[in-house]
């Protein structure tokens, strides 16, 4: 046994399954500077990714997941380099982001409230069912109100 451990490393695919991220998009990342590009083994031909790249790669899947962009993902991995110093600023980074998602739930449902209106009067006209279509309508006014 020798007294150096090889630094456990993996290929491309392995990171790709691990993290559920295309190859593309790791190459992607790699590419726009989200994580440093990795050398190709000499022996192989294959890219080798260390354990602790492996780790960001998975961060940034769950902050992608979560729908968070590029500029947000480089700001957290600035931040995650200097480990509590920085909870503050993580807390709000994930705070602004969930606060603008529950904008756009928001939006969503004055949408989907549009859309199911749509459904249910045209759903009354096509059965011929005209005094119910215009009670429908009138309620519809509110909800045009709130889309705009």
């Amino acid at each position: 046994m020798t007294s150096i451990q090889q630094q456990e490393t993996y290929t491309i695919h392995e990171v790709a399954q691990r993290s559920g991220l295309s190859i593309p998009t790791l190459r992607y990342y790699e590419e726009i500077g989200l994580v440093p590009a990795v050398q190709r083994d000499a022996s192989s031909g294959h890219r080798r990714y260390s354990a602790d790249t492996l780790q960001v790669i998975e961060s940034l899947a769950n902050l992608r997941a979560v729908g968070m962009s590029i500029e947000e993902m480089r700001t957290y991995l600035v931040l995650r380099e200097r480990g509590d110093e920085t909870a503050v600023e993580k807390r709000e980074l994930f705070r602004a982001h969930a606060e603008e998602m529950e904008k756009q739930i928001a939006r969503l449902r004055i949408r989907q409230r549009y859309l199911t209106f749509k459904v249910t009067y045209w759903d009354a006209r096509a059965r011929g069912d005209i005094d119910e279509a215009e009670r429908i309508a009138q309620e519809y006014e509110s909800i045009v109100k709130d889309l705009r």
